[in-house]
């Protein structure tokens, strides 16, 4: 598989150029278009435990689609659902992804659902993330642009729940305020995760809760009957 990113930061999308009997996994409603000689199949992939701790918890969707190339050279082309950025590159190892990041991975790679654990439960990211595990290509997607920040052992970096996107194994992290109460509240800055390397960070450069945020008392309001 072979991934061409284009049109980023701002609007990016992928292209997947496939061997013949090459298979890809992606997220349902990914799919932005495709070249004849690809045959998708449809499921939850691990059974419907399995999709339903994926949909569920991980915030993905239920079903996921298997593109199966015929011919040699058959294009795929995967975009997210928000604009933004998309990387891509050869993964081998465990990565922990926030909910609706993950776009595509080639056949090596398993997705699941892993817990956060206790010091994760006032994130507005939530109590789960996926687990990317296994050896292949993987397309993840931000909202805005990404970015990655390599930690040295011992380093310590502090991120805005709301901009994480993902972060290898043997990152530590702890979510806390970002001061006492009175500043969490008013200072619009919320709550943050220290991440302590060694390992790769990806963070985002906006926030889906921000914007959000912004959006919503912008809505016209129903009234009257």
């Amino acid at each position: 598989m072979q991934t061409e990113v284009l049109y980023g930061p701002a609007y990016a999308a992928a292209k997947l150029t496939l061997a013949q009997g090459e298979t890809v996994r992606a997220e349902a409603g990914a799919m932005l278009a495709m070249s004849p000689g690809i045959t998708l199949e449809t499921s939850t992939q691990g059974g419907i435990l399995k999709g339903l701790k994926r949909s569920v918890l991980g915030g993905e969707s239920f079903f996921m689609n298997t593109f199966t190339a015929q011919t040699a050279g058959a294009e795929l082309w995967v975009a997210p659902s928000l604009p933004g950025d998309v990387v891509a590159w050869p993964h081998q190892g465990t990565l922990f992804v926030q909910s609706g990041s993950y776009i595509a991975s080639s056949s090596g790679v398993e997705i699941d659902t892993n817990w956060g654990g206790a010091k994760t439960f006032f994130s507005r990211e939530g109590l789960f993330m996926l687990r990317v595990s296994g050896q292949g290509e993987l397309v993840l997607s931000s909202y805005g642009a990404i970015h990655a920040i390599d930690l040295q052992p011992g380093q310590t970096y502090t991120v805005d729940t709301g901009h994480m996107v993902a972060w290898t194994e043997g990152v530590q992290y702890a979510v806390r305020k970002v001061g006492g109460w009175k500043s969490t509240f008013l200072s619009g800055e919320g709550l943050v995760c220290d991440l302590t390397g060694p390992g790769r960070i990806y963070i985002q450069t906006r926030s889906q809760d921000a914007f959000l945020d912004w959006l919503i008392p912008k809505l016209p309001q129903q009234t009257g009957n």
